[in-house]
């Protein structure tokens, strides 16, 4: 029973930092379980029910919530209490007839965003890397761990737009001179500019990409953009009316 415990709870004060909870409360918080986010990149379903919006007063009540199915992340209904949900993820409660995405505000922390009915039917998903599989066709590594492969020429770092529940691409935003990205890790997190210029490397070191803000501009890693759009942001984020 020991080893279980382990595997499905975690000490407080060991929490990843974006998690919305008081460390010193109480010793034990809920564990994600396996999933497309790793455990440092996001925060268990029960966590988003009870301390995020409010739901539950406990996790006995978000277990009854979910066990009857009234709450959908990226469109599937979830009743895992530990589910992790991270980054960009859509989560909808029917019931109350609210949607959210799962945003980062400027200290790192995952927090929701509440979103209207035709900003819910797609999420943003980045391109992390590319496979030629057989056939010659490409197989694309998306962040969140799904995979999709297509015909159409996408680049890694750019940004595809997937309709859910189904995940099919119904567009794209390049990884360009010009477009909008927003910030997600480094001391400019949560910020928002637009690409000024893309310096690669021939070495071991990371990509970095020149952002322009009103605030002026400031060099960051490659892998911390994630593009939003071209003239203004797809999605609302964090800060937005």
């Amino acid at each position: 029973m020991a080893n279980m415990g382990s595997r499905k709870h975690l000490k407080r004060f060991k929490a990843p930092k974006m998690w919305p909870i008081h460390k010193k409360e109480e010793v034990w918080t809920t564990k994600t379980s396996a999933g497309p986010h790793a455990l440092e990149e996001s925060i268990p379903l029960v966590m988003v029910l009870r301390d995020i919006l409010g739901l539950a007063a406990n996790s006995r009540e978000a277990k009854i919530i979910l066990n009857n199915s009234d709450v959908l992340v990226d469109g599937i209904p979830r009743k895992n209490h530990r589910f992790p949900v991270g980054f960009m993820d859509v989560i909808s409660i029917p019931k109350i007839n609210k949607t959210f995405r799962v945003l980062q505000d400027y200290k790192g922390r995952l927090v929701l965003k509440e979103i209207e009915e035709k900003d819910s039917t797609f999420k943003l998903v980045k391109i992390l890397g590319k496979t030629t599989i057989k056939g010659g066709k490409t197989q694309l590594n998306l962040e969140g761990g799904r995979n999709i492969i297509t015909d159409d020429d996408y680049k890694t770092g750019d940004v595809l737009l997937l309709n859910i529940p189904e995940q099919k691409i119904s567009d794209s935003i390049k990884f360009e001179e010009g477009a909008l990205g927003l910030i997600t890790g480094g001391k400019h997190i949560s910020e928002v500019g637009k690409i000024d210029e893309i310096k690669i490397t021939q070495s071991s070191k990371s990509n970095t990409v020149l952002m322009e803000t009103e605030e002026g501009s400031f060099l960051t890693l490659a892998r911390y953009v994630f593009v939003v759009g071209q003239d203004k942001p797809v999605i609302s984020l964090v800060g937005d009316n």
